[in-house]
C-alpha cells in the first residue's frame, strides 16, 4: 500500500495528454485501491464477521478502473484509427490558411491526425499565390501551423496548376 502510495503521488506530477503515463497512473491507482479495499475488508469482517464486504469492495475498484480504462482504450482507439484530434477542424484549419497566409491562393485536401495525444500531424495540397516560389509557401504553411495549432509535422503538396488527385476531382 506505501508503495503505491509513493508511485501514485509520484505520477500525479505528470502530463494527463500522455496515455502512457496515463495509463500507468490508472494501473497503481487500481494496485493502490485494491490494497486499501483489502485492509478495509479485513477491518469490517474481524469487526463485524461480515463477509460480502470483500466482493462488494473488489466491484466497486473494478468499475472505477474500468471507467478510467474504458476512456484510455477509446482515446487510443481514436489514434490508431488516425480520427482528427479534438479540438482541431480539417475546415476550420483551411479557411484559416486561406484567410491568414498570404502566400496560399487555394488549400485542399487537408488532412489532420495524431501520431499520439500531443502529437499532431497535417497533410494539405496548396496552390501558392501568384508570384510565390514553392519553398516560400511550404515554410510560410509550417510556420502558421506551429504558431497557431501547435502542429509541427506538416507536409505540404505544392501544385502549380490543377489538382491531379481523384479524391479532389482532378
Amino acid at each position: 500500500l506505501a508503495s503505491n502510495v509513493v508511485a501514485f503521488w509520484i505520477l500525479m506530477g505528470g502530463s494527463r495528454a500522455n496515455l502512457n503515463l496515463r495509463s500507468a497512473w490508472l494501473h497503481v491507482l487500481g494496485d493502490l485501491l485494491g490494497s486499501l479495499a483489502a485492509v478495509v475488508a479485513a477491518g469490517v469482517i474481524l469487526a463485524s464477521g461480515w463477509m460480502p464486504i470483500d466482493p462488494i469492495l473488489s466491484v466497486f475498484v473494478a468499475l472505477i478502473i474500468l471507467k478510467g480504462a474504458w476512456g484510455i482504450v477509446r482515446e487510443s482507439g481514436h489514434i490508431l484509427l488516425e480520427g482528427t484530434p479534438p479540438g482541431l477542424d480539417g475546415a476550420e484549419i483551411q479557411q484559416d490558411l486561406l484567410r491568414e497566409v498570404p502566400q496560399v491562393a487555394d488549400a485542399h485536401h487537408l488532412h489532420v491526425w495524431s501520431m499520439t495525444a500531443d502529437s499532431h500531424l497535417v497533410t494539405l495540397h496548396v496552390v501558392p499565390a501568384a508570384g510565390v516560389a514553392p519553398r516560400e509557401v511550404v515554410e510560410a504553411v509550417h510556420a502558421h501551423l506551429r504558431e497557431r495549432f501547435g502542429i509541427d509535422h506538416v507536409t505540404v503538396q505544392v501544385e502549380q496548376d490543377d489538382c491531379h488527385d481523384v479524391a479532389h476531382g482532378g
